[in-house]
């Protein structure tokens, strides 16, 4: 009998539970931390873009041509793909939950290479992305000017050099869709001068290919040369042009008879400015560049988060004049407050759970025991959380909520058991646990067991909802047979160290007399129930009668109950989707998304709020008859 040898050997069961408490503890820290479990189908993400296509002419010659060749992909379960009218091409491809996210990029990777020499010339040089995202946005970072003394372009430029980069080495960040625009040197060609020069827009491009080149130039002095040279130098040659003045002196061409050159200044304007101007974001009213930071899979929310928030302050110390950032919109607040609502349950229920124990075995003594046997069993659990990839969310630690209840049974029987022993035959607490755990040894395996066979079948429920109770079940289950455990090492070994004979009930003194009143009137209310289940067993017909109008109210009401995948949760945020007539433009949208953003800014409530133009958080599209505003409500 496996309880004998702790009895023997109460130091072997003290350790291997405190090795189960250390191990449980470690593991806690480096658990990810989330709201429920991953039940999101891994996304590989497909990103083009056919500079000054419409969303037809995208469609046909960039997304069907890759979606031809990515359909099929093993573990697919589908894609959808979506073209604009500023030439973009995002397809989204979804797979089968418990796919490796790994392998199904690269699947994607090879399928999109094939399709690769089938796109348009310009669409192949810029290239396709495909990686890995998470659907679900952790947090949006907004940098903008106080005080409106820098404008949007130096905004996006500032963001994209000094804030991405460092955001991006933070651990946990998994990637960051921008709303910012690079640099971008735009010429503004003026068709009449054009024609009077008889150019095209055609030749001005040819002249930037040929003029704007990096050239490798080679070395001087290289072998073979005279025994004679002493250096081998590298030659530097202009290259790439960076510069307004530089641009406006490519030649477009020689006008024949005269030899006058016409340079680009000539026949058009020449600025530094933004890539695109279809964006437009405001943050609480002012002009803003975005960063919309998602986590990697299977890391911690809240540490990922608290790493974002000290490098953006750590940032902000270098910051130029007049330059600041918010987080307008972040999904981290539900999970604290989730996670603190669910502990603090968890320690309700243990202080609860010990002050029934401690009301019924009336002797800390014995209560003592089950106490101690509570976090073991609940901290041992932890260390089988790495191996079978869970987090800690708020229903693997209602499980412990619904665990602690269970767990402490097998230790009550044992210390009850034992004290039966020590107060009815007078022997020592070494020979009570002997004979009490020769008893009990064998209902203790089987309760855990049955409760094992209860739990453990949910979690091979297929599809999202058997992932999403999966760890519930999974958790209890474990727990129950760690508690198992317990009781046939750790709570023996106890009771031979801590039980004693209970003392008579003449010499109670102090508390002791308040528990004899309150087993009076146990015993009092105890006999009054059994007198009710003797009346109950004479009017049976009565009673079944009862329970089979309990069943047809039960089904009746169940029917009539509103149903959901999971309950509904306010976690403070608000997403304000509208969408113009189509063909609308960018001006129409942004006029439109001021009013709005005027009610929000005046609605009592609201923390913060982020606004976008051009984007449908609905099917995340991108339109210019479309915008966006993400609303952060206060506490």
């Amino acid at each position: 009998m496996i309880a004998n040898t702790f009895i023997k050997r109460p130091v072997t069961a003290i350790v291997i539970s405190i090795v189960l408490v250390l191990t449980g503890t470690i593991c806690i820290f480096n658990l990810p931390i989330d709201q429920y479990p991953d039940i999101t189908p891994p996304i590989v993400q497909v990103n083009g873009q056919f500079t000054g296509a419409d969303a037809q002419t995208v469609e046909q010659t960039v997304a069907t041509p890759v979606e031809e060749q990515v359909n099929g992909t093993p573990g697919m379960e589908y894609m959808q793909s979506n073209s604009t009218n500023n030439g973009l091409m995002s397809m989204n491809v979804t797979f089968n939950i418990g796919t490796n996210i790994d392998v199904a990029a690269l699947d994607v990777q090879n399928r999109v290479s094939i399709a690769t020499p089938l796109l348009p010339a310009v669409v192949s040089r810029l290239g396709l992305t495909v990686r890995a995202i998470n659907p679900s946005m952790l947090m949006m970072v907004a940098v903008y000017a106080p005080k409106n003394s820098h404008n949007i372009t130096f905004l996006d430029n500032y963001t994209n050099i000094f804030v991405q980069d460092a955001l991006l080495r933070v651990p946990g960040v998994g990637s960051i869709n921008r709303f910012t625009d690079d640099f971008s040197m735009r010429i503004w060609m003026n068709p009449e001068k054009m024609a009077a020069y008889k150019l095209t827009p055609a030749d001005v491009i040819a002249a930037l290919n040929a003029q704007n080149v990096q050239v490798a130039a080679g070395s001087a002095g290289v072998p073979p040369q005279q025994s004679t040279q002493t250096f081998e130098l590298g030659i530097l040659v202009n290259g790439r042009l960076s510069k307004v003045s530089e641009f406006e002196q490519i030649i477009l061409k020689t006008i024949p008879g005269t030899g006058e050159l016409v340079y680009l200044k000539d026949v058009a304007r020449v600025e530094l400015g933004k890539f695109t101007f279809a964006s437009n974001s405001f943050v609480d009213g002012n002009r803003a560049s975005y960063l919309q930071i998602y986590q990697a899979p299977g890391s911690n929310a809240l540490e990922t988060a608290n790493g974002v928030y000290a490098e953006l302050a750590k940032l902000k110390q270098s910051f130029p004049a007049d330059v600041d950032y918010k987080v307008p919109f972040e999904s981290v607040t539900v999970v604290k407050v989730s996670m603190n609502d669910v502990v603090h349950t968890l320690l309700l229920t243990l202080g609860l759970v010990a002050i029934v124990v401690f009301v019924f075995l009336q002797n800390w003594r014995s209560t003592l025991i089950p106490v101690l046997a509570i976090p073991v069993s609940i901290l041992g659990t932890f260390c089988f959380f790495i191996p079978l990839g869970f987090t800690i969310n708020t229903l693997t630690m209602f499980g412990f909520v619904l665990a602690i209840g269970i767990v402490v049974d097998d230790a009550i029987i044992v210390v009850e058991a034992v004290q039966h022993y020590i107060d009815t035959k007078h022997i020592s607490a070494k020979e009570a646990t002997y004979l009490a755990m020769k008893d009990i040894s064998a209902p203790v395996i089987a309760i855990a067991l049955i409760l094992a066979a209860v739990f453990v079948p949910v979690g091979f429920i297929p599809g999202i909802v058997g992932r999403l109770y999966q760890q519930f079940a999974i958790t209890i289950a474990i727990s129950v047979i760690i508690s198992a455990f317990i009781a046939l090492s750790l709570t023996p070994a106890l009771c031979t160290l801590l039980l004693k004979p209970t003392p008579p009930t003449k010499d109670m003194k102090g508390i002791n007399k308040l528990f004899v009143k309150f087993n009076e009137w146990f015993d009092k209310l105890t006999e009054k129930y059994t007198n009710g289940v003797k009346r109950s067993i004479k009017a049976a017909k009565y009673v079944v009668v009862i329970l089979l109008c309990i069943c047809v109210a039960t089904y009746f009401l169940f029917q009539h109950k509103s149903s959901g995948f999971i309950p509904s949760e306010d976690d403070g945020n608000l997403y304000i989707t509208f969408q113009l007539p189509p063909a609308s433009s960018t001006a129409q949208s942004v006029e439109v998304m001021s009013k709005i953003m005027k009610i929000v800014g005046s609605t009592p409530g609201v923390a913060h709020y982020a606004a976008l133009s051009g984007l449908n958080v609905v099917n995340n599209a991108t339109n210019s008859n479309s915008g966006t505003i993400y609303c952060q409500l206060k506490p």
